[in-house]
């Protein structure tokens, strides 16, 4: 069963064609990390697949569903979720109330803006958001305003926020960028637990060995084309991936 299909996906800038007819699939609960050198294409790719992007040629499916020009909201109420290199929650909000808002959204999905609105008194999602600062490790935090939180717990919170919207797949794009080893453990602790909520996962990352932990599957991206797809070991041994990140 495949719960994500990109087939022949293009996309261009201009002249610049950023992706090449790239195709991937990811397996309910599948965790795939997603490589390459910078400027490869990878968050073109989830860009067009998070719908934040709108590719010229292609299809992508989601539960055997053509979302190809489904808006990016449509796409998170269908199950599709990421988070960012680069937090930004709403830094004047509590910790919990970041959470509280993805929560009442993915509560009243199908309904009309107006009766999301009405229903926001009587569905403030507290106790699910402490369920999910639990998880996450941010339970003292949680009437913490965000803005004040460090880089680690910053990404937590991202993930957290995600992880309110309940997806069939997450997309989590560089969530170690710039921390520590140590650091780098905790988010993936959090990443390889999604598992066990049944959520597949694709991975940006450049730290290789989070990646090679973390994955069941690698796919390299160069130049905006997939140049390998598979087994870990054996994707990161396959000469034309060695030759992408070492040069000749």
């Amino acid at each position: 069963m495949t719960l994500l299909s990109v087939t022949g996906l293009t996309k261009r800038f201009g002249g610049f064609t950023a992706l090449d007819s790239v195709d991937l699939a990811v397996a309910p609960g599948e965790r795939l990390g997603l490589i390459g050198p910078n400027g490869s294409g990878k968050s073109t790719l989830v860009n067009c697949i998070a719908g934040t992007l709108r590719n010229e040629s292609g299809r992508i499916e989601f539960k055997g569903r053509d979302i190809g020009r489904e808006p990016a909201f449509k796409r998170v109420h269908l199950g599709v979720a990421r988070s960012f290199q680069i937090p930004r929650p709403f830094a004047s909000m509590s910790v919990i109330d970041n959470l509280r808002i993805p929560i009442l959204y993915s509560r009243n999905r199908g309904q009309t803006p107006g009766s999301a609105h009405r229903n926001a008194e009587s569905v403030p999602g507290s106790d699910e958001a402490m369920a999910i600062l639990e998880q996450v490790g941010l339970a003292a935090k949680a009437d913490a305003m965000s803005g004040g939180l460090t880089q680690v717990d910053m990404r937590k919170l991202e993930l957290a926020r995600a992880i309110a919207a309940k997806p069939a797949l997450l997309i989590a794009d560089e969530s170690m960028a710039g921390l520590s080893a140590s650091e780098v453990d905790e988010i993936l602790a959090l990443l390889l637990g999604m598992k066990e909520r049944g959520v597949a996962v694709i991975m940006i990352e450049h730290v290789m060995r989070a990646v090679m932990k973390f994955s069941e599957r690698i796919a390299v991206l160069v130049a905006g084309r997939k140049i390998a797809d598979g087994d870990p070991k054996a994707v990161v041994a396959d000469r034309d991936v060695v030759k992408a990140y070492l040069g000749e």
